[in-house]
């Protein structure tokens, strides 16, 4: 099996649009322990996160009607094909395939349920780190809250060859269900539980101590809103919002 097929839908990026790049730049280095550095893009001003020496995440401002949220990027093996079998599958474009200098070529979608998610095409020779389960400060865990989490385990596992693995009854907050990608389980899909909030992607970040990170979150100007929760393998996670209002979570040891 080739590279591009093994790396086909492997998240590889995380970016946040947020008005005040440097709170959020200041929330999350103390939280994540990133350090930043501008990407240098001509006329677009774009801070590159770093876990160490890796480039985990980027952040921009928002463009007009765009939301300040985070957004996770999957790897795609070849972007204009994997678009059309995406809006084939029922996506919808949000933007188009763009080329980034030096680095790739992306777009953003939004699953036939409404959840919006990137597409990456890295330039040969420049794999991503940012998505690493064994590392703190990088992309561990991707959670999709859906109106229809058994119709979108069916687009992805299409779009991406994503494998369905554990599901783990949660009462009447419904299914929570696991997939599989290269072998190992990278994220979950359950119901929506507001209906008032659309269906999105959360993303969760390793940290190595959940008590650790909540006592921090509240003094950062942050809010926690869910946890601490023990989870299977005896890890544990937390959820919350940014001082700017962008929800995101965390995983690690107690």
């Amino acid at each position: 099996m080739s590279r591009d097929a093994i790396n086909r839908g492997t998240p590889c990026w995380y970016e946040l649009t947020t008005r005040d790049t440097a709170a959020s730049q200041a929330f999350y280095g103390a939280l994540l322990g990133w350090t930043y550095q501008d990407a240098g893009m001509e006329g677009f001003d774009y801070t590159l996160a770093m876990a160490g020496e890796a480039m985990v995440a980027g952040l921009y401002a928002p463009f007009e009607g765009q939301p300040e949220a985070w957004l996770v990027y999957y790897e795609a093996e070849d972007l204009d094909a994997t678009l059309a079998q995406a809006t084939g599958l029922g996506a919808t474009v949000l933007q188009p395939a763009s080329d980034v200098p030096e680095t790739g070529r992306f777009a953003v979608l939004a699953d036939p349920q409404g959840g919006a998610f990137g597409l990456f095409q890295p330039l040969p020779g420049q794999p991503s780190q940012a998505f690493d389960q064994k590392k703190h400060g990088h992309g561990n865990w991707h959670e999709l809250h859906s109106t229809d989490p058994l119709a979108a385990q069916g687009f992805y596992a299409a779009l991406f060859g994503w494998q369905p693995s554990t599901v783990m009854p949660m009462g009447p907050m419904g299914d929570y269900r696991l997939f599989a990608h290269a072998g190992a389980d990278i994220g979950g899909m359950m119901p929506l539980q507001c209906a008032d909030v659309p269906p999105h992607w959360l993303v969760y970040f390793g940290v190595p101590s959940i008590a650790g990170a909540i006592s921090q979150i509240a003094a950062l100007g942050g809010t926690l809103t869910h946890g601490p929760v023990e989870v299977p393998g005896g890890a544990f996670i937390c959820m919350g919002q940014d001082p700017l209002g962008a929800h995101f979570a965390l995983v690690g040891g107690a």
